[in-house]
């Protein structure tokens, strides 16, 4: 079982940075496969950074592409998700969420299996 826990969210201006964390209970977290979501009032839940398995490449959503940076320190088992420039349009609750590394990225919220309780992060015009 694995146990994610997400801090960070907030309020901020339109312009402005946040940096959300998501930290897991488990010793096996380097095999695990980290992936941010979001979900905004009366939307589906959407896919926003994962890294790939094979070669560690980092995948983004293209609406946060170039403004938002994932990393992750497994010493700490904690992803990072570093949000600059933010936009009103990114305003919803933040999930991160995990499954076995074996099993590869999916920007499909129904493919994993461990998630986080989510943070809110508000960004005003």
């Amino acid at each position: 079982q694995v146990q994610l826990v997400e801090s960070g969210g907030g309020l901020v201006q339109a312009g402005g940075s946040l940096r959300l964390s998501c930290t897991a209970s488990t010793r096996t977290f380097s095999n695990s496969l980290m992936t941010w979501f979001r979900q905004a009032p009366g939307k589906e839940r959407e896919f926003v950074v994962g890294v790939r398995s094979g070669g560690g490449t980092t995948v983004y959503a293209d609406s946060v592409k170039g403004r938002f940076t994932m990393s992750r320190d497994n010493n700490k088992n904690t992803v990072y998700l570093q949000m600059n420039s933010l936009k009103p349009e990114d305003s919803a609750v933040y999930y991160c969420a995990a499954r076995d590394w074996y099993r590869g990225l999916s920007s499909s919220p129904a493919d994993y299996d461990y998630w986080g309780q989510g943070t809110q992060v508000t960004v005003s015009s």
